[in-house]
């Protein structure tokens, strides 16, 4: 019995090794086949030297020597160490590692894997060198710029997501009646979001893909930041912020790391500069935007006392836009070739450059110039240790052990960024990002505040207050504007379809009056009696009525909920909206010339001497008295950092390799995150406090960033590995 199932199991495995030796066979004539084809159709520039030694690789993995003398296929065990435990068709069973040998060949198999990671490195290093040549024959043209207008536009949206929250914080706070205690944490969680979302697509866009990450994180901002304008609550609102910055975070790693590789070295420095641009267009765009909408409070509709929709929430939904926009775009896109040679998609890869030089060549008027590339040198393909979850589990289970694994891949990705060589230059990247992003976003929260609180003594200077007067049998049906009333007797007056700002009554009493249709904002009574007072339509009530007011005999009706905005006429918000206009235009002329310098006088001078000038610059808002001298100083600031924000985003895309540059890029892009969130949380308490401490510690940390980037390598010469 057992001699009868021996046999049939023998039977079916040399059934199974014939139909495999059929297969690779098969496979190599077509190989062939295609190979001749593809040599008639190019002019014969092959890249001989690369394309010899990728056949050397394709003899030695089809037939290696043995140390017998004997080849592969003629062993007719057919079995390896790192196969043993598997049948021949691969099956992964429940528990087991993908890849990972039997225990007797564990050391082994570790040597060997040292080898083959050896040989991997060196592969990318020559694939490098003949990418650059692929890249340079496809040439500079039509395809490089229309990719360019598209991840222009996701780069726009990251721009507009981390001003919008600035812009929108007073009005959504005041909407939706969010105490002084619960205020500030919208910024915040949108910070955070984009943190995490830089760190996890930027790991994803290494293992997925460029154009697929940036499909999905795109299009989870884009969705959120429209629910968002719509909610009411302050909670949901701040959940639909989060997950929109979550999605946000990965565009500005994948897009510098997708465009940096369709681009030749000479183009690289000057092109990602223009790129950088686009985050710029965005901040104007999003200035623009506020100044035109959010003062125009009349711009709004509600549906009874439950939902308000107001101008601010009109001003959300445009900022969604360009995200929208991008991903529309970005599914006429390929995928970076780059990527696809990296995990071993040849075919995939060889198309899309063909792609990219016909477009190109089409565009000069040369349709005729054939691309002469027809094999192209991948990086050897090691198995990674993956763990197979078992085929019946649920589909949260399931869902959680691939995020788990995806989590764990992005994170061992990451550890390989600190080893030796790059540990040094990585923190030196890690410490530039945190320096440069703590000042600039800081001082981005303190500037507005300093001028609101310049505004905010001003108009205190200019109250108006009245003492000891009574007043009887008057109708009040204008607006009340920046008084003090103390200490006043009201009798038998009407205030009837009219409005308190920043009106304050001290001391004083209102008897038989009548209030019908009165809205007050910033407006309240302290220590005042109300005696047989009719309320109708008003929005006063407790938290107007402070400081021991009394109430007797009084009856308020049909009070109206929910928190007031301001009014039409805010000068103060038109104003404040139009200095962060000024301020982002400032930024224009600092983009220009960094993108037409950056290849002449090197990232690192750039770099080095952007930050420390900013820094400079920054002491001097010490000595900044007036109104007018401080927006010349934040105009002054913004035109001179932008530069170290350039040469930061090419020297960190140029410090990378291939497998690893998305996942670098986005653990930086996570520091200026986490720096923002800090610099909101310490420059934000100490508006109104101090000037000393905010000016003092964003010089300091902005020069020493600066002196710190001028020890990071040149990557200048670098051919993207």
């Amino acid at each position: 019995m057992e001699d009868t199932y021996n046999n049939r199991t023998s039977l079916v495995k040399g059934a199974k090794d014939i139909v495999k030796e059929a297969k690779k066979h098969a496979t190599k004539k077509v190989n062939k086949v295609v190979d001749r084809a593809t040599d008639e159709y190019s002019s014969h520039h092959n890249y001989t030297r690369f394309q010899d030694e990728v056949d050397e690789d394709e003899d030695f993995y089809q037939n290696p020597p043995r140390q017998d003398g004997e080849s592969y296929r003629d062993n007719e065990e057919g079995s390896s160490d790192a196969t043993e435990g598997h049948d021949d068709e691969d099956e992964i069973y429940e528990g087991e590692y993908q890849g990972i040998p039997s225990s007797a060949g564990d050391k082994k198999q570790g040597q060997d894997r040292g080898e083959l990671e050896q040989e991997r490195q060196a592969d990318e290093e020559e694939l490098a060198q003949q990418y650059e040549l692929i890249i340079q024959e496809c040439g500079h043209g039509r395809f490089q710029w229309q990719l360019f207008l598209v991840l222009g536009l996701a780069l726009m949206s990251d721009g507009v997501e981390v001003f919008v929250v600035g812009f929108v914080l007073p009005s959504a706070e005041t909407d939706m009646c969010v105490p002084n205690s619960s205020s500030g944490w919208l910024g915040s969680v949108v910070y955070l979001g984009m943190m995490v979302g830089a760190f996890f697509w930027g790991g994803m866009s290494d293992k997925v893909g460029r154009r697929q990450c940036l499909l999905i994180c795109m299009s989870t901002n884009g969705f959120f930041a429209f629910l968002s304008s719509f909610v009411q609550g302050y909670g949901f609102f701040l959940v639909c912020r989060l997950v929109a910055g979550f999605g946000i975070g990965g565009a500005v790693p994948i897009v510098f790391s997708f465009f940096a590789e369709v681009l030749s070295r000479e183009k690289r420095g000057e092109h990602l500069s223009w790129l950088c641009m686009f985050w710029m267009i965005g901040e104007i765009y999003a200035s623009a935007m506020a100044w035109a909408i959010i003062p125009h409070y009349g711009w709004s509709f509600s549906m009874g006392s439950a939902y308000q929709f107001h101008s601010w929430r009109v001003f959300v939904v445009v900022c969604a836009l360009p995200c929208v926009c991008a991903v529309v775009a970005l599914t006429f896109m390929p995928e970076s070739p780059r990527f696809y040679l990296e995990v071993g998609k040849h075919d995939e890869a060889w198309m899309i450059l063909k792609q990219i030089h016909d477009t190109n060549m089409r565009a000069r008027g040369q349709p005729e110039k054939v691309f002469t590339v027809n094999r192209i040198k991948t990086p050897r393909q090691l198995d990674e240790f993956v763990e197979m979850e078992s085929e019946s589990g649920n589909p949260v289970s399931k869902a959680f052990f691939r995020i788990k694994a995806e989590v764990r891949g992005i994170y061992l990705n990451l550890m390989k960024c600190f080893n030796y060589p790059m540990r040094e230059n990585m923190l030196r990247l890690a410490i530039v990002w945190f320096t440069l992003s703590f000042g600039y976003y800081g001082l981005s929260v303190w500037f507005p505040d300093v001028i609101k609180h310049l505004q905010a003594d001003e108009y205190a200077s200019k109250v108006k207050i009245h003492n000891n007067e009574r007043i009887e049998g008057i109708t009040f049906n204008f607006t009340l504007e920046n008084q003090i009333h103390k200490n006043i007797l009201f009798i038998n007056d009407h205030f009837v379809n009219m409005k308190l700002k920043s009106v304050t009554f001290i001391d004083s009493t209102f008897r038989n009056c009548y209030f019908d249709d009165v809205t007050s904002v910033g407006s309240f009574f302290r220590n005042c009696t109300f005696i047989d007072t009719f309320f109708f339509n008003t929005d006063i009530d407790e938290s107007k009525l402070i400081d021991g007011t009394e109430v007797i005999n009084s009856t308020f009706t049909h009070n109206k909920t929910g928190c007031q905005m301001t009014f039409d006429d805010d000068y103060s918000a038109y104003w404040v909206y139009f200095i962060n206009f000024l301020g982002t235009l400032a930024v224009l002329p600092g983009n220009i010339v960094s993108a037409l310098l950056m290849d002449k006088i090197g990232r690192l001078s750039m770099l080095g001497g952007s930050m420390i000038l900013s820094g400079i610059s920054c002491f001097f808002l010490w000595f900044g008295t007036s109104e007018s001298m401080m927006i010349f100083m934040l105009c002054l600031y913004n035109g001179l950092s932008i530069s170290a924000w350039n040469s930061l985003d090419v020297v960190t895309t140029e410090s990378f390799p291939t497998v690893r540059r998305g996942t670098g890029f986005g653990f930086c892009n996570a520091l200026c995150k986490l720096a923002a969130v800090l610099g909101n949380l310490i420059f934000g308490s100490l508006v109104g406090i101090t000037k000393a401490i905010p000016i003092l510690m964003a010089s300091s940390v902005l020069v020493g960033g600066g002196l710190v980037g001028l020890r990071l390598p040149d990557t200048r010469a670098n051919v993207l590995m």
